[in-house]
């Protein structure tokens, strides 16, 4: 079997082995920027889901208008982002009564975990799906 000198004194064996080299870290480049995006975007999600929670209880506690369209939103969604394990309702955190201070707290205690929960659960699902950076190759 005959190689074939190519322009650079290499055979077209090496030649290959370099394209394929090339080709296979131009794919882990693109697999990586893939990763880091939807990590990037799960993490946001989670910090939305938190921020939605956190202004549902800043409306429930400021006695917001609950007509107003973006007030509705916020606790609706709030009502929804809680899982039903931190309802203002019958949450972790119970306050017992109908009063305003009771219905207060109750948002504020059961939906602030929910939130730190959001924001926790974000991280390390962010951190679970971005790729590690990689180490630099050793010179020598």
């Amino acid at each position: 079997m005959t190689r074939h000198a190519t322009h650079a004194g290499e055979s077209a064996d090496e030649q290959a082995d370099g394209t394929s080299t090339d080709r296979t870290a131009q794919a882990k480049a693109a697999a990586n920027a893939v990763r880091a995006r939807v990590a990037q975007v799960a993490w946001i999600l989670c910090a939305l889901a938190a921020l939605v929670l956190a202004a549902g209880a800043l409306c429930i506690a400021l006695r917001a208008n609950s007509d107003n369209s973006l007030v509705k939103f916020c606790v609706d969604n709030a009502d929804r982002l809680d899982l039903g394990v931190f309802s203002r309702v019958d949450g972790v955190a119970h306050w017992k009564g109908h009063s305003h201070a009771a219905l207060t707290k109750n948002a504020l205690a059961n939906w602030g975990l929910a939130a730190v929960i959001w924001l926790v659960a974000g991280r390390v699902v962010e951190r679970i799906i971005r790729p590690r950076p990689s180490a630099p190759a050793k010179k020598g």
